[in-house]
């Protein structure tokens, strides 16, 4: 078996060659300039000469079409294109084309390849937007708050109208927030591990947030893309949420990263009113019961362990500098 991984250079991608090396497969993996890029989560893995990388620009719809000529997958994996929320507020343009535009030419490449291949493609929670305190499941509407959100529905659509109008093998993965310590250093989850850690080694920082109460179903990364292998071994493609099931707000997951490191987080964390989105989800909480009665998936990992992972590895990092 051949899988193709684009955006093998990311957090997901790098989890998903490490699971997919130890199941026999050959794998590709692209980035947008290839022979610059650093492929750091590769090599942190130890993976980067394991896998074949090339170039690939999602919005240049030859460069799709070339890659998957030249690799000739079984499966392909989609997770390139813009991830961060915040972002997406300052670049909404960019924000859409990477994602519609990227997703419409995978779509295109795969149907005119006319050979049989399996994809996934990484929709987002984002896109079901508030759904108050009831976990959104497969069949709970979409309503974005965000461009980043407003992207991934459109993409999302995209992905269900080439397998209903084309009968391809394509399915989206409606994957909730899933960390570990391959996570950007932007991301608010590994920013506060990470402050968590500098403090605790004596830094005298405090750490400025935006809302603390917002809530969210954050899971491990590891076992959120052994569901996305999963969701192509089936023999029909369908869509699938994956989520612990759990919700928590972001101040438990900061008062969990201090005290971990033996800290009182009131002592060193403010919310910055300059740092709140425009726009933002106030409770975020998946409901994964299709994906254990039909791919087995189960999370495993919660919140308080994602939380004592991430600043092992964190304060691992900061004593060897």
């Amino acid at each position: 078996m051949k899988a193709l991984i684009c955006g093998v250079g990311g957090q997901d991608g790098a989890y998903l060659a490490q699971l997919l090396l130890a199941k026999g497969y050959e794998v590709w993996g692209t980035s947008r300039d290839a022979q610059v890029a650093s492929f750091g989560n590769l090599q942190r893995l130890g993976l980067r000469g394991q896998v074949t990388t090339r170039s690939m620009a999602p919005k240049d719809f030859r460069s799709v079409v070339s890659v998957l000529m030249d690799c000739q997958p079984d499966e392909v994996y989609f997770l390139s294109a813009q991830s961060s929320v915040g972002l997406s507020f300052e670049q909404p343009a960019e924000t859409l084309e990477s994602i519609t535009i990227g997703t419409l030419n995978l779509m295109e490449a795969v149907r005119l390849l006319r050979r049989p291949c399996r994809t996934y493609h990484a929709s987002s929670s984002e896109c079901f937007g508030h759904v108050g305190r009831v976990p959104a499941h497969e069949d709970t509407p979409f309503a974005p708050r965000s461009p980043y959100a407003v992207a991934k529905a459109s993409a999302h659509w995209l992905v269900q109208n080439y397998r209903e109008a084309y009968g391809l093998y394509v399915c989206n993965g409606i994957l909730f927030n899933h960390e570990s310590p391959l996570r950007p250093a932007r991301f608010v989850t590994r920013k506060i591990v990470a402050a968590a850690a500098r403090i605790a080694q004596g830094s005298p920082e405090r750490l400025s947030l935006g809302r603390l109460d917002i809530v969210r179903d954050w899971g491990w990364a590891p076992e959120y893309v052994q569901a996305m292998w999963l969701m192509l071994q089936r023999d029909t493609p369908r869509d699938y949420v994956i989520a612990t099931g759990e919700a928590h707000s972001l101040e438990q997951f900061v008062v969990a990263a201090f005290a971990g490191v033996g800290l009182d987080s009131r002592q060193h964390v403010d919310s910055d009113p300059s740092l709140f989105r425009p726009t933002d989800i106030a409770w975020s909480q998946g409901d994964a019961s299709r994906a254990a009665a039909e791919l087995g998936w189960r999370a495993t990992c919660h919140m308080p362990e994602v939380v004592t992972r991430m600043l092992a590895a964190e304060m691992a990092a900061v004593a060897a500098s």
